[in-house]
């Protein structure tokens, strides 16, 4: 069964490290913030990949592709949220001086790992569609062993690019950071505006 497991870890390795909103978020934490509160987006964002792959795997994004209503409102919700977390990248100065950073509340960092990586309903049916075809060709103990290994590409990932990011960003000075927050800002604002120009196509004519 071990195949099956190298199988998921493969797919869920290819599934996240391609840039994103969750990639290019936890990036800017890993560079803005101190390495513990890089490390709680890391965790936080990982509960959340995870749960999104096993929603997947278990096929629920056909509920979404099924009902237009919910399609919808994800979509309009994930559109504003996701464009002011953009606004907010580039508009916010970083601060370099380690005695002045503030420690983030909890409840911000929960909610915002989980608009960059559940308000996107076109993900949720792309992740469905992948991970319920591979799910479809397995038998059932073999499909443990495939999703755990899916599960585990996500928190390797994720706590990996914290690390590397985290431990080099003392070469990064005050201007490219703040460089940095506003490419990330506009492609995240870019992500934004699909989901708004998806709700928009979703609307009856």
């Amino acid at each position: 069964m071990i195949k099956y497991f190298i199988q998921g870890l493969l797919l869920g390795l290819s599934y996240a490290a391609p840039i994103g909103m969750q990639n290019l978020y936890v990036i800017n934490s890993a560079i803005s913030n101190k390495k513990i509160d890089a490390y709680k987006v890391a965790f936080i964002t990982i509960f959340f990949d995870i749960s999104l792959a096993l929603t997947c795997f278990w096929g629920i994004g056909t509920i979404i592709q099924k009902s237009n209503a919910l399609k919808r409102i994800v979509l309009l919700v994930g559109c504003i949220v996701v464009i002011y977390i953009g606004i907010n990248l580039i508009i916010n100065k970083p601060d370099t001086d380690k005695r002045t950073v503030r420690e983030k509340s909890l409840i911000k960092i929960i909610a915002s790992c989980f608009i960059v990586t559940w308000m996107n309903p076109q993900a949720i049916i792309d992740g469905s569609l992948l991970l319920g075809g591979f799910k479809s060709s397995l038998s059932h103990e073999a499909s443990s062993f495939f999703i755990l290994g899916s599960c585990v590409a996500s928190a390797f990932w994720f706590t990996c690019l914290t690390t590397i990011v985290s431990t080099f960003k003392h070469g990064f000075n005050k201007k490219s950071i703040r460089i940095i927050n506003i490419i990330c800002g506009i492609i995240i604002i870019y992500y934004g505006l699909k989901l708004g120009f998806n709700f928009i196509r979703t609307l009856p004519c």
